[in-house]
């Protein structure tokens, strides 16, 4: 039997690669003949790039930005020949911002600009850019600053590029922005589909958990709609430009990038396609899997691009009550890791166990389904 692991990281346990690394433990010690493909996987979301680096071996590299309190900062970026990868979480991820320095309409996002502009000078030709896990809520503008815009308010003064800004934008100058810049093509891998503004748009949906007192929701989502009334109003009906407090909307609207599918163009990267046709079984994952994981996160995205007489199995570190009856969304069945009630903390700091334990009971059952075929 030959099975294909393309799990995603379990949230502040377990990166992708260890997840992979101790689903095949588990599956080893139950069907020692087996063979293995460890494809850990990401969306789109925060570590994808990690995820991505191991997998294709890319050389992990860092450069000086203007960081998110408006002082130089070292960034790390990947580099393949003339591809590069980087995450926005790097410059401004939620976890590495202070709470009580949480403020996403104060914190900058110019290094990201700034960095892009470093890789068009080095020679790259793609740029892929993760946007999940950032604590910022700007529009892009920083980012865009960073590229060289400049933003004036309506008596002529220069604004400081941060979300705090976008209601006071009245005339937008890009002269300063290199042309080489349209000689690249820029990916901005996403795993959500948030329109930029509105109930379901950055601010009313992320805003909270980026430390944005709700009283203020209206006022800054209108303000951003605004804002780009004034860039381009098509970005407003755009689907996933919403992701990273709408950067998504200002690497299109001022970089030129294109929204994608985090996991399709991950899967496109790691050659899933052709690696697949050889499995026996696809075995996915998450940290925890509910309805939302349905909608394009990583596991539903690995089963829809696996063959349909491959099967494919789910082992999570946990299940919520709002999931379907499996099968499902070319998923056959669900596992949660968890052996019994227990607090988080303990299902974090057992998850590698668990999971080894998980995958060897269902190895364990695919070993008694062999033997009865072959009996």
């Amino acid at each position: 039997m030959h099975i294909l692991l393309a799990p995603d990281s379990f949230k502040e346990s377990l990166s992708a690669k260890q997840v992979a690394e101790a689903l095949k433990k588990g599956f080893q010690e139950a069907l020692p003949d087996a063979t293995f493909d460890l494809l850990p996987i990401g969306d789109g979301g925060e570590g994808t790039m990690d995820t991505l680096a191991g997998v294709l071996n890319l050389t992990k590299k860092h450069t000086q930005v203007t960081g998110p309190f408006g002082k130089p900062v070292s960034m790390a970026y990947y580099r393949k020949d003339e591809m590069a990868f980087f995450e926005m979480a790097s410059l401004v991820g939620l976890g590495s911002i202070p709470a009580e320095k949480r403020n996403p309409l104060e914190l900058e996002t110019r290094g990201i600009g700034e960095l892009i502009l470093q890789l068009v000078d080095q020679g790259v030709k793609t740029i892929c850019v993760g946007i999940g896990g950032s604590a910022t809520n700007d529009g892009g503008i920083g980012m865009a600053a960073g590229l060289g815009v400049a933003f004036y308010d309506d008596q002529g003064h220069l604004l400081r590029p941060v979300g705090a800004s976008l209601d006071r934008v009245a005339r937008i100058d890009t002269s300063a922005v290199p042309n080489t810049l349209k000689d690249i093509k820029l990916q901005v891998l996403t795993d959500v589909t948030n329109p930029l503004c509105g109930s379901q748009g950055a601010t009313y949906i992320f805003g909270g958990q980026k430390g944005l007192n709700s009283l203020l929701f209206p006022a800054v989502d209108q303000a951003m709609e605004d804002f780009y009334q004034l860039v381009d109003p098509r970005i407003l009906s755009m689907a996933g430009a919403g992701a990273g407090g709408g950067m998504a909307a200002g690497l299109v609207a001022f970089a030129g990038g294109q929204i994608s599918s985090g996991i399709e163009k991950s899967l496109d990267l790691i050659d899933f396609d052709r690696k697949v046709q050889k499995a026996d079984l696809v075995v996915v994952g998450e940290g925890r899997m509910d309805l939302q994981s349905l909608s394009g996160k990583a596991p539903v995205g690995v089963a829809k691009r696996t063959p349909d007489k491959i099967p494919v199995l789910a082992i999570c570190g946990s299940l919520a009550d709002d999931l379907p009856a499996f099968p499902s969304h070319h998923i056959e069945a669900a596992f949660s890791i968890v052996p019994g009630p227990c607090k988080v903390a303990d299902a974090l700091t057992h998850a590698e166990k668990n999971l080894i334990s998980c995958a060897r009971n269902i190895g364990n059952l695919l070993k008694m389904k062999a033997n009865k075929r072959t009996n």
